[in-house]
């Protein structure tokens, strides 16, 4: 059974050969800082800064690559804004350096390109580079600018006040930070770092953090602790593993509170590894071995470019170089990072798992906390064995009433995103309640995974039934940790209910997962498209595939018995892959391939692909796609692609139909012991 290991130091190593622990120095002086207003406007706005700039913009995925250790972020630099912003670059040479942008600025990946790149983009130009920015920044870009010491400014009065060319100054002092408008004569007060985030950003970054402690990290056996009867019944559940998981056992848990905590796993891409391993280079020099580390070849493995190559090759060589093999690493094709890891037994309930993709938070389906860190966290968290982390305030949403005909769990949770709507979850720690024990594991899975496009901290399903039926079906038994419950006197920000019996069949449509219209709705406007994508790390479990399946089994029956439009099905996992192969009574003895295949489908290997715009599948301009992906952003699966996201089973019957629209307009009628959820059918017999 995986769990926390301690410290292994390389062959011959001591203790005493590690950086010995020293205080850090907060003594940098005062940094003053001035240079122009560089202002995304809002273009649907006049006058207004534009919100919700994510990651995918500052940093283009084709720029996300780096060929050697030695060449990290010379992509990074090239394509930072080079589709929103194509002169950027020149602007910043030009001493526009403060860059100026609305509410909700850098959500979305996880890539470290994007601070990383900004950064190095200042120092070419001599300089550095200050964002000022409103409310609601991405808290990922947030922490990953923190640790790379880019300076990140929350002033919503100063970003409404900004004009093009205005002269900004910031005073860094060790007593706080001041920005100024010296053209308008205005003063700010940004929004306080936490005292701990501060001696970070002001004592060198994390990997000199990472420097300073790894001898005392290395000496300490990690103990996890839970906590009694009393204290836990204040505490939400993502609170209760992060006490238990408290390297330094008197920090309080609390919104707001930086801490250090100890992770059961630190799984990395393809794609953030390069940057990790930089940073577990520069903190350890090798004599440690990596710890919790796990890789998964997912992003960049089956594009056909050179460039690809190299960049996945940084990741293979530093695996064989540690003896990290599966299923800790997994190859080309085995799965995607956040179906593969779970799969193989690797994320456990009550586990506390920093991955640096921002889908991992799709593990609190399983009863764990899933955060999105970046590279530099999880690099320090491999030399370490534990990361800094800063709990959110919590919100809870309970889930009552029965499923209703198609609707499935990205239903579930576009409907919920759908309600929030541009302010989402406010980057809370949200905390959900299957009252009626409506959602299977494959439902929760998406819901947990799409909190990064509700751009909270982590969504949570604490483990009940249904998960330990889950991994008793899958041979996984002597789970390490206790079953823990959110406890009766929780302290939530944010208390809501969803009604399952009111939620129906969606299609989201460009260019937010909140832009949600029932899809009945949708159906009658005929909206063409040239591709249907079911799969990816959202949907491309067997259920999912499944239930998919279905609908096209069903619906040959009365004459469909040709996809209208591109099909093609993209496996969670190389395991997933196999299994859709293998006949299944529900489908009259044919496999879920067979009948994609049977309407003119394709099957691909298991890998995210035009998720993210990359491979033979990205959408080229002009192109329009139907997806059971999680992001629909400008740009998000190909230059000038637009995408819309919905249910494996509406997606199915919209490549059917030749437009987008629900089962219901194939003339299917709707059959519980047909169309019913299997997963949670299959769980509920295996808990009678």
């Amino acid at each position: 059974m995986h769990g926390i290991q301690p410290a292994r130091l390389k062959p011959g190593v001591t203790l005493e050969d590690l950086p010995a622990a020293r205080a850090p120095s907060a003594d940098v002086g005062t940094r003053v800082l001035r240079g122009k207003a560089l202002i995304f406007w809002d273009p649907e706005r006049p006058g207004k800064k534009r919100d919700a700039i994510d990651t995918d913009q500052i940093t283009p995925s084709d720029d996300c690559i780096s060929e050697s250790l030695e060449r990290l972020d010379e992509r990074w630099k090239a394509g930072a804004f080079r589709y929103l912003m194509p002169d950027f670059r020149e602007r910043v040479h030009r001493g526009e350096t403060f860059v100026v942008a609305g509410d909700r600025f850098a959500i979305g990946s996880s890539r470290e390109m994007s601070p990383a790149g900004l950064k190095a983009l200042g120092e070419e130009a001599g300089t550095e580079l200050v964002i000022v920015c409103g409310n609601d920044t991405g808290d990922i870009f947030r922490r990953n600018a923190l640790n790379l010491g880019l300076y990140v400014v929350q002033s919503p009065e100063a970003v409404e006040d900004a004009r093009g060319g205005d002269e900004l100054e910031l005073r860094d002092t060790a007593d706080g930070r001041e920005l100024r408008n010296l053209t308008q004569g205005k003063t700010y007060a940004p929004v306080p770092l936490t005292p701990k985030e501060d001696e970070i950003r002001r004592t060198g970054g994390i990997m000199a953090v990472g420097r300073r402690e790894l001898r005392e990290s290395a000496a300490r056996a990690p103990r996890i602790e839970w906590p009694d009867e009393e204290t836990a019944r204040r505490m939400t559940t993502t609170e209760q593993i992060v006490w238990a998981h408290r390297v330094d056992k008197d920090a309080e848990v609390r919104p707001g509170g930086t801490m250090r905590v100890y992770a059961d796993l630190l799984p990395a891409s393809d794609g953030t590894a390069p940057f990790a391993i930089h940073t577990y280079n520069t903190i350890t020099a090798g004599l440690i071995e990596p710890r919790q580390a796990a890789i998964a070849n997912d992003h960049f493995v089956f594009s056909g470019r050179e460039i690809d190559e190299k960049q996945t090759s940084i990741g293979r060589q530093f695996a064989e170089r540690h003896g990290i093999r599966r299923p800790y690493y997994a190859t080309p094709g085995d799965g995607i990072f956040h179906f593969y890891f779970p799969e193989q037994g690797l994320v456990l309930p009550g586990a506390f798992i920093p991955g640096a993709d921002s889908h991992s938070r799709a593990y609190g389906a399983y009863g764990s906390v899933g955060i999105g860190v970046g590279s530099t966290a999880l690099g320090f968290g491999w030399s370490t064995g534990y990361v800094y982390f800063t709990p959110a305030k919590a919100r809870r949403v309970t889930f009552r009433g029965k499923l209703q005909p198609w609707v499935s769990g990205k239903d579930v949770v576009l409907a919920l995103l759908r309600r929030w709507g541009k302010e989402q979850s406010q980057g809370m720690s949200v905390e959900f309640i299957d009252a009626d024990r409506q959602l299977p594991i494959p439902f929760r899975n998406t819901v947990a995974n799409m909190m990064a496009e509700a751009e909270a901290q982590n969504g949570i399903f604490a483990a009940d039934d249904i998960t330990y039926e889950w991994y008793r079906r899958r041979g996984m038994a002597g789970l390490p940790y206790p079953r823990i419950a959110p406890g009766a006197d929780a302290r939530y920000e944010v208390s809501e209910e969803l009604d399952l019996s009111e939620v129906i069949p969606f299609i989201a449509k460009p260019f937010a997962p909140g832009n949600a219209f029932p899809a009945a709705e949708v159906a009658r406007e005929r909206i063409a498209f040239d591709k249907a994508y079911i799969g990816s790390c959202t949907n491309g479990g067997y259920d999912d595939l499944l239930e998919a399946a279905l609908v096209i089994f069903e619906a040959r029956k009365s004459g469909a018995t040709r996809a209208a439009k591109d099909l093609v099905v993209f496996p969670g996992s190389g395991q997933v892959k196999e299994r859709i192969e293998e006949p299944d009574q529900r489908l009259g003895g044919e496999s879920i391939a067979a009948v994609f295949r049977s309407v003119g489908g394709r099957i691909r290997r298991s890998w995210c692909g035009p998720c993210f715009g990359q491979g033979p599948d990205a959408l080229g301009k002009g192109e329009v796609a139907i997806t059971s992906f999680n992001r629909n952003w400008q740009n998000r699966m190909g230059i000038g692609g637009l995408g819309y996201l919905a249910s494996p089973a509406v997606v199915a019957a919209s490549a059917l139909l030749g437009y987008m629209g629900p089962p219901d307009d194939l003339g299917l009628r709707w059959d519980a012991e047909r169309f019913g959820n299997v997963a949670a059918q299959e769980a509920a017999e295996g808990l009678r």
